[in-house]
């Protein structure tokens, strides 16, 4: 069986494109392999070989791994467009010796982008922080999927901006550029200050009543973002946002933080609910096909 990808895979090999077509593949033969094999017609069919049948439709990468002769059989284009927002403020930065948040982040809207490629739909990449910092076009050819997938791998080389995080200002620059309804994808922790939260929904509320579909992947390190998990010693801890310090030991303020932090995630799961939005809670320590399943099934919801 083959090793799942981490964080220190990413960081080694440095090639976005290898490391988000070796997900894709693994992925999809895991749809076929599970039961969640029905999801696999979203992209493309695959039915066994029967003798008779062209050997130019075998997958042969399919073949390989199961022992079996599938046919692949394309759907026709589909005319779905997505659209990828990707936060690079600070705070995505962290944990800061693997640069986690964002890490994760940049895998998964690679391996997002090389799925909707193969399902013949466009794309578009944006990253921000309190700006948008780059926007590509909306487009589904295999050169701009390879140049998406190159600005995501300079996205990982760069230094974090000395940006707070405006989701709300963003989100509204782009509900006013979507010309057609789309599907648009969110990779962010959402820590934007506590009064930003009603003006953040308003945002996505905007991108609501325009016939969008939105996915928020709300991406956090779970064992020190929410947990507190740290060593009983004493610390200085850093707001990489603000660079505000605060000394402590952990034991001091964990409870206190674990319900300031619960409380404000049901509150994001709480209006996402309301305005028919999809929340998707992911921790960098988890497997990365838990955002794929969660694209399929929203996809599903885009026709």
């Amino acid at each position: 069986m083959k090793k799942p990808l981490t964080l220190a895979d990413i960081q080694k090999f440095e090639n976005m494109e290898f490391l988000a077509k070796q997900l894709v593949e693994g992925f999809i033969t895991g749809l076929h392999q599970s039961p969640y094999h029905g999801f696999s017609v979203e992209f493309s069919e695959h039915r066994l070989y029967n003798n008779g049948d062209s050997t130019r439709h075998i997958d042969w990468k399919v073949f390989a791994r199961t022992d079996k002769l599938f046919v692949k059989r394309y759907e026709e284009e589909t005319n779905l467009r997505c659209h990828m927002l990707l936060d690079v403020s600070p705070s995505m930065y962290y944990p800061t010796e693997n640069n986690g948040k964002l890490t994760f982040s940049a895998l998964c809207a690679a391996a997002l982008a090389t799925l909707l490629r193969k399902q013949r739909d466009a794309v578009g990449l944006v990253t921000f922080s309190d700006k948008i910092e780059m926007q590509t076009p909306v487009r589904s050819t295999g050169s701009h999927l390879h140049t998406l997938l190159l600005l995501l791998q300079k996205q990982l080389e760069q230094k974090p901006a000395a940006n707070d995080t405006n989701v709300a200002e963003v989100v509204h620059q782009i509900a006013q550029q979507i010309p057609k309804r789309s599907l648009v994808v969110i990779f962010s922790d959402m820590l934007s200050r506590q009064d930003d939260l009603e003006s953040t929904f308003a945002a996505l509320q905007h991108l609501k009543h325009q016939n969008h579909e939105v996915l928020i992947f709300h991406v956090m390190d779970r064992k020190t973002e929410e947990e507190f998990d740290f060593a009983e010693r004493p610390y200085v801890f850093v707001d990489v946002e603000t660079g505000q310090e605060l000394k402590l030991q952990p034991s001091q303020v964990r409870e206190h933080y674990r319900i300031a932090v619960e409380s404000y995630k049901r509150e994001l799961e709480l209006k996402c609910g309301q305005y028919r939005i999809d929340f998707v809670p992911v921790d960098i320590s988890e497997p990365f096909d838990k955002v794929l399943y969660a694209y399929l099934v929203k996809r599903g919801k885009v026709r």
